[in-house]
């Protein structure tokens, strides 16, 4: 065979042995270029559909149609405590479960002072199992619970190995972030079920969906949380009751934060996020809550996992 020393003669043999398939290559491109225009659309629409339209055109009175008491577990949290002021703003008595009720105390009088409704608070150590359990169910009885919000702990964002946690902190995050979480929906569920209404909200983080160096436990309780939620939306959404996992990315710290350490849009304050993840409650049973952080998730759902992981590897090398 002679050897071929011209590129151009080269790629003109080849062009004359593909000719008869340019047309079906140009058609297969076509095609997969029209099937991606559609899903960007629809992810367009999506956006649209749950983060524009629910505050252009509200649905309605929240306690018409969930119920007039919530109860709030994680309200140390800031995200916990802005969810609950906003369902305060909406006629929603709440009830707060928490291990340590000083760091509620001024939230309930500030709820009850500026919205006029009820507000509790009922001290739960989860280790002790069926003794906060009984607490809890006690300070539930004859109340229309129409919400249940669990909230993640944010201490779990900060970057810290599994080997670097005691043996008892570890312990101590599965219960306060996976076994609390299970319990509280096991205990508000039946009312809910009787009375085929409600609405359990679980706040995790976006950190769900990608590994994360540094933050083992994070992944793995908000990975917990996502699939917990979604697995009761398929078991209890046809009894009414609507579960929501929201899993938004980053989040200021609080209130007092002070505006130039925040990240504009793509950081809100917990009182923005609040707001927003409200108005998505019965509309998506999985979204971030915030349509900046939707495009932040849509795109890193476009980042393969192993590009994800290695990019990670290269930075935290590099730091």
């Amino acid at each position: 065979m002679a050897a071929v020393d011209s590129f151009p003669f080269l790629y003109r043999e080849i062009s004359r042995a593909c000719s008869p398939h340019f047309e079906t290559l140009a058609l297969v491109g076509a095609l997969y270029a029209a099937s991606r225009a559609l899903v960007l659309l629809k992810d367009c629409c999506a956006v649209v559909r749950v983060h524009f339209l629910p505050r252009m055109m509200p649905s309605g009175k929240l306690t018409r149609r969930y119920g007039t008491w919530a109860v709030i577990y994680g309200a140390s949290e800031p995200v916990a405590r802005a969810y609950g002021e906003e369902l305060a703003r909406n006629d929603v008595s709440i009830i707060f479960i928490t291990q340590d009720s000083s760091s509620v105390i001024d939230t309930v009088a500030f709820l009850s002072q500026t919205y006029g409704v009820e507000t509790s608070v009922v001290t739960a150590n989860f280790p002790l199992g069926q003794a906060a359990a009984t607490a809890i169910t006690e300070a539930l009885r004859g109340k229309d619970i129409g919400f249940l919000v669990n909230c993640v702990d944010e201490t779990l964002a900060s970057p810290r190995s599994l080997i670097e946690i005691p043996e008892q902190g570890v312990l101590d995050q599965v219960n306060r972030n996976v076994a609390a979480a299970t319990l509280m929906a096991r205990l508000v569920l039946p009312g809910m079920v009787e009375r085929s209404r409600g609405a359990l909200v679980n706040i995790s983080s976006g950190a769900c969906c990608r590994p994360l160096r540094g933050r083992v436990t994070l992944t793995a309780f908000t990975g917990y949380l996502d699939h917990f939620s979604r697995a009761l939306h398929f078991e209890y959404s046809a009894k009414g009751i609507f579960v929501q996992s929201l899993i938004p990315m980053q989040i200021a710290s609080g209130r007092h934060q002070p505006s130039s350490s925040r990240g504009g849009w793509f950081v809100p304050s917990p009182e923005v996020y609040a707001r927003h993840a409200l108005s998505t409650l019965g509309v998506s049973n999985r979204t971030t809550g915030y349509w900046p952080h939707t495009l932040q998730y849509g795109l890193m759902r476009c980042i393969p996992e192993w590009i994800w992981i290695l990019a990670s590897r290269l930075l935290s090398g590099a730091s």
